[in-house]
């Protein structure tokens, strides 16, 4: 069984580059990374923008990288497996409060 991360995104679509934004918290105090892609959100091209870069920056395969739900709006669940705490931090910075592992 491999170990896994489950993230909550903010992607912003059509944001010029592909970049991470930092950490938030939620108004519930849940964190989320804020992403922004340089794709359209059309035919699915910012989701699998999304995915790409993801896996790319925490250096993982892109079918590590799953989107569990929010297709279709602004803040998504994305599934991270063979990814621990340490490399995302190492690679996106801490989150304000720990993450659920999958």
């Amino acid at each position: 069984m491999s170990s896994g991360l489950r993230l909550a995104i903010r992607l912003t679509s059509r944001g010029g580059r592909e970049a991470v934004d930092g950490w938030a918290v939620d108004g519930d105090g849940r964190p989320y990374l804020k992403v922004r892609v340089s794709a359209p959100p059309v035919e699915g091209a910012a989701n699998a923008a999304l995915i790409a870069f993801l896996a790319k920056t925490l250096g993982v395969s892109r079918s590590s990288v799953t989107l569990a739900s929010g297709a279709g709006a602004r803040l998504k669940l994305i599934d991270v497996a063979g990814c621990d705490p340490l490399s995302l931090e190492r690679a996106l910075g801490r989150p304000p409060v720990p993450l659920i592992s999958t």
